[in-house]
């Protein structure tokens, strides 16, 4: 029997009070910022709730004004197109301004190969050029039936969130 043997068994007992002291301390660091962030949780929804119904009282105010001199009717179909074009603004605020096309887009012209890193254009040269279109979701690239590795889809004709139109 070696001398150092009988102090295994004191060194696998330290690591494992060890590790349960350490899994308390988190487990309780985590249940306090949960409790926290609950709490945070539950006002923005309070706040949001009361925010939908003060724009509801709202809306009913403008309809009831517009009522003293114009049909019910009337006040109410003004009413409707103020909110749907007050959504329609805030829906475009909401977007990221990378989405919206460009003049480039709308002449139906991909950018051609331009400088996009290095001095002069304002862009660290660590940072790589972001490709034209966002990588499609179907078959895996290179399999068999799928695109050619490095090749990009083409991009569809219409935006995704703009709905079809028929003649």
């Amino acid at each position: 029997m070696k001398p150092l043997d009988h102090l295994e068994h004191l060194d696998k007992h330290l690591v494992d009070e060890l590790a349960q002291v350490a899994r308390e301390t988190v487990r309780d660091e985590l249940r306090e910022q949960t409790r926290k962030q609950r709490r945070k949780a539950a006002l923005y929804a309070a706040s949001g709730a009361l925010a939908l119904y003060a724009g509801a009282a709202l809306a009913l105010a403008v309809g009831l004004a517009l009522a003293l001199g114009l049909p019910d009717w009337a006040a109410a179909l003004i009413t409707a197109a103020i909110l749907g074009v007050a959504a329609f603004v805030l829906r475009g605020m909401a977007r990221p301004s990378a989405s919206r096309p460009g003049p480039a887009h709308a002449a139906g012209m991909a950018p051609g190969p331009e400088k996009t890193t290095g001095p002069g254009t304002g862009v660290p040269g660590g940072v790589p050029p972001v490709p034209p279109t966002p990588p499609a979701a179907g078959p895996v690239a290179g399999a068999a039936g799928g695109p050619a590795p490095g090749v990009v889809p083409p991009r569809p004709t219409d935006a995704p969130d703009v709905p079809h139109r028929r003649a």
